[in-house]
């Protein structure tokens, strides 16, 4: 029962005298959750939701985006259920965690968990194996990856902790504009990855989630600054559509101010990876990327018994449909072990040139294994290898290419101009897959392809007409072209783009010549790889074959050339792109000039058509960028880690003091219909500011009494300073609390409330609190305020609190049976005494 001061007005005086009785006014009723929680949950699942529709393109595909939509939306729902049983802000925010957990166990890990989505230990050990198949993804591969589980799992677990993160910052935090970090923090891997950035629908949508973000919690809880002007205010809107409108014009007029990023530290496509420097081969769309470093990634090193070196080939590319195209894999077809191997159609040639070829891979990173073509076995690698009895392309079952060390040994017809011509039967044999011409081929390419191989009956004619025509000055070799252009990446409206502005690079003439091979009849494909390499100046000694000159490779060899086939000699290779590979000598023709070539990076990388078969160039100079192992380093990968690894440090310093200011917000944003609870949430405030500045209220101190005293200290100047701003507010916020728990029932009105009525309105809990701030901030020594402000002593103890409860609850639970134990033995030793003395 609460004493309730009772005002009597005694017979003829005209004075009240205060006597203490049971108060009858009824506890104030909790305010009603209403729809906050869960439209605030849907704005934040819709932001999320949305602005991982960027990450189509860096992933392959959308089977990745069911598991993370259902991530984020029971992540959300969880934490809205959680919020609208009142459930503290901690509560709400592990219930995410746990929330996530299960999701992620019930998703990825159900036959490895307990019930379907509780964590087990074999949960754990599969957990490891996805996080390090997801690693290897990362290192070996480039957007758009494959969606494995690994990198799945990585994606939706991420999604998860944005989530919440965003809610947090939302809600109890009360910091609703800086959400907007976790959807940015999602939108820059598509920005920094993909040639085509964000994406418009992927911006609106996140843009949209984000915008109900703020309308959720201005309309749900407005700050009392801003009552004049909240979001029920048509003033607000007239404010939001000038600053969208501001924000609009930047956004379209800055880009016309600043330069783009198609060269320099950060090229479009590149990328920052938690996981170690890729060094990777994509197999098609971030060729360009890797063309356009200044310093190569993924050093290969090779030596060869060929007469000069040959291309070596990791992957082929054989659907030419829609505007992303990739390698199929054919997983149900390979066969597992690379000892011997079989291209699966006849040669008719009457002579065969057999090549040994010794491979070290160094750190270069792939699922698939460069080697010459066509491969007839693969000594000396570690794991298990499959290869694709349709291109004889190898993939790692177990393992990747990174510190392989192996043996190729391939067969090859030798080809003569004379003996393609004469090659005019009937393809039979080969998959369909490589007939088959693509669907919507746009006119440019079909016409293109009909006017140059017009008059060439032969299938080695036609070839020979489309490369000719690609190789002529009508062309250019240009890394920046397709990025300024806008036609960067592969696909059919890519290769239009090309065959108009007739600049590009190895994918863009290379698909140009296996569309337009196909389409008049000849089955192609597009063989990714690197093209011949520099000679390090060194030989390799391989059993039977003696000293090999080597030679070495690193990503700006990376390379993309066609493929045709003709029966009886089989897959055979051109090179239409100018300036880059070497046009093999049954495709070579006097008069055929080499178009120019605008590539900065990849002058003199290849050696010349005149170069004498087999020798050895001079050494070339170290490349730069290039650390003692000989591996390609970005310039500025340790300052970016030590500036990031130094915002991570600054953000915890910071934790206390964004914890304090996001506690003081959310307290002091009541509507004005609430007063009640924000004089209660005011006083909450006034304890914990006098508990920073070193004046914390005792465990039974009245509030008239801890008021007294905090007015009275140096706090807020002294006794002497009793008439300051400072002192009025603390004795306003004071007798708001008192009268909210002590004062009289509702509907009953004294005197001086009703003449403070008629008055002015007096200024709001949070101006007072700022009056109180500033008082205690100008009366207190520097280093108070700074602990006051960057470590707080009123946050610090609750920290401290929380970490030591499990302590505290495991001493209590411990000292029940200590107190059992000492009972019974003082029951004994009583018993025992009384048997002596009797």
């Amino acid at each position: 029962m609460t004493m309730t001061p009772q005002r009597h007005s005694g017979p003829g005086t005209g004075r009240t005298s205060e006597v203490l009785a049971p108060s009858t006014a009824p506890a104030p009723r909790p305010r009603r959750v209403g729809a906050h929680p869960w439209v605030m949950a849907a704005a934040v699942a819709i932001a999320v939701a949305g602005a991982a529709l960027s990450l189509n393109g860096v992933l392959r595909g959308w089977a990745w985006y069911l598991p993370v939509l259902t991530t984020v939306f029971v992540v959300a729902l969880a934490m809205a259920v959680l919020r609208a049983l009142r459930a503290q802000p901690f509560l709400v925010a592990l219930g995410g965690f746990a929330a996530l957990v299960f999701i992620l166990t019930f998703t990825f890990f159900r036959r490895f968990s307990i019930a379907g989505f509780i964590p087990s230990g074999d949960t754990m050990e599969q957990l490891g194996r996805y996080l390090r198949r997801a690693s290897e993804t990362v290192l070996a591969e480039s957007s758009p990856v494959a969606p494995n589980a690994g990198i799945v799992l990585v994606t939706c677990a991420v999604l998860g902790l944005v989530v919440i993160l965003v809610d947090a910052l939302a809600v109890p935090l009360a910091l609703p504009a800086t959400s907007g970090l976790g959807l940015v923090a999602i939108l820059v891997v598509p920005a920094m990855v993909k040639p085509q950035s964000v994406g418009p629908w992927a911006f609106a949508a996140a843009a949209a989630g984000y915008l109900m973000i703020l309308a959720c919690s201005q309309w749900f809880a407005p700050a009392d600054r801003t009552t004049a002007d909240t979001a029920r205010n048509p003033g607000q809107f007239r404010r939001a559509a000038l600053t969208g409108g501001m924000a609009l014009a930047i956004t379209l007029l800055l880009p016309l101010a600043v330069p783009g990023f198609d060269q320099g530290t950060f090229p479009q496509g590149s990328r920052l990876n938690p996981w170690g420097s890729s060094t990777g081969l994509n197999p098609m769309i971030s060729l360009g990327n890797s063309l356009r470093s200044p310093a190569g990634d993924g050093r290969i090193t090779y030596a060869t018994s060929a007469s000069r070196p040959p291309y070596l080939r990791s992957v082929t590319v054989d659907r030419f449909d829609g505007d992303s195209w990739s390698p199929d894999d054919r997983d149900p077809s390979r066969r597992v072990g690379v000892g011997r191997m079989d291209t699966g159609y006849e040669i008719v040639a009457d002579e065969q040139v057999r090549q040994v070829t010794a491979i070290n891979t160094g750190r270069f990173t792939s699922p698939y294994l460069p080697a010459p073509y066509a491969p007839d076995s693969v000594n000396g690698l570690a794991g298990r290898w499959s290869w694709d009895p349709a291109t004889l392309s190898i993939k790692g079952v177990d393992t990747n290419s990174r510190n392989q060390q192996y043996v190729v040994q391939s067969t090859a017809p030798r080809l003569t101009p004379e003996l393609l011509s004469q090659s005019t039967t009937a393809v039979r044999g080969i998959s369909e897959e490589f007939i088959r011409p693509p669907n919507n081929v746009p006119d440019i390419v079909r016409s293109t392809a009909d006017t140059v191989t017009a008059g060439s009956s032969t299938a080695y004619a036609k070839a020979m007409a489309i490369q000719n025509y690609l190789r002529s000055v009508e062309f250019t070799y240009s890394l920046q072209s397709p990025v300024q252009g806008g036609y960067d990446g592969n696909g059919l409206s890519v290769l239009a783009d090309f065959l108009t502005q007739k600049s590009g690079y190895c994918i863009h003439f290379a698909s140009a010549m296996a569309v337009m091979a196909r389409l008049e009849g000849i089955p192609s494909r597009i063989a990714v790889g690197y093209a011949p390499g520099r000679s390090t100046g060194g030989t390799v000694s391989v059993p039977g074959q003696g000293a090999l000159t080597e030679y070495e490779v690193d990503s700006r060899d990376a390379h993309a050339w066609p493929e045709l086939y003709f029966q009886g000699l089989g897959w055979v290779a051109f090179e239409p792109t100018p300036s880059r590979g070497m046009v093999p000598d049954y495709a070579a023709q006097a008069f055929t000039p080499g178009g120019a070539g605008t590539n900065e990076n990849n002058d003199d990388l290849i050696p010349s058509n005149a170069a004498t078969p087999g020798a050895t160039p001079e050494t070339p100079a170290p490349l730069p960028g290039l650390d003692s192992a000989g591996e390609a380093g970005h310039p500025l990968t340790l300052p970016l880690y030590g500036a990031a690894g130094l915002l991570v440090v600054a953000l915890i310093a910071a934790s206390p003091r964004m914890v304090r200011t996001g506690l003081r917000s959310r307290r002091l944003r009541r509507a004005p219909s609430s007063a009640g609870n924000t004089a209660a949430a005011a006083w909450a405030e006034l304890r914990d500011l006098a508990t920073d500045y070193g004046l914390a209220p005792g465990l039974s101190e009245t509030p008239r009494h801890f008021s007294g005293r905090l007015r009275g200290s140096g706090a807020l100047g002294g006794p002497d300073n009793a008439d300051d701003a400072g002192a009025r507010a603390v004795a306003s916020l004071t007798a708001d609390f008192e009268r909210q728990q002590y004062g009289p029932p509702p509907g009953h009105t004294d005197g001086a409330a009703a003449s403070g009525a008629a008055g002015a309105a007096p200024p709001s809990a949070a101006d007072r609190i700022a009056v109180v701030q500033a008082s205690l901030r100008r009366h207190s020594r520097p280093a108070r305020r700074l602990r006051a402000e960057w470590l707080p002593p009123s946050v610090m103890n609750r920290w401290g609190r929380m970490v030591t409860a499990p302590f505290r609850a495991i001493a209590r639970a411990a000292a029940i049976p200590a107190q059992a134990a000492a009972r019974s033995w003082r029951t004994v030793r009583d018993g025992l005494r009384r048997l002596r003395q009797g």
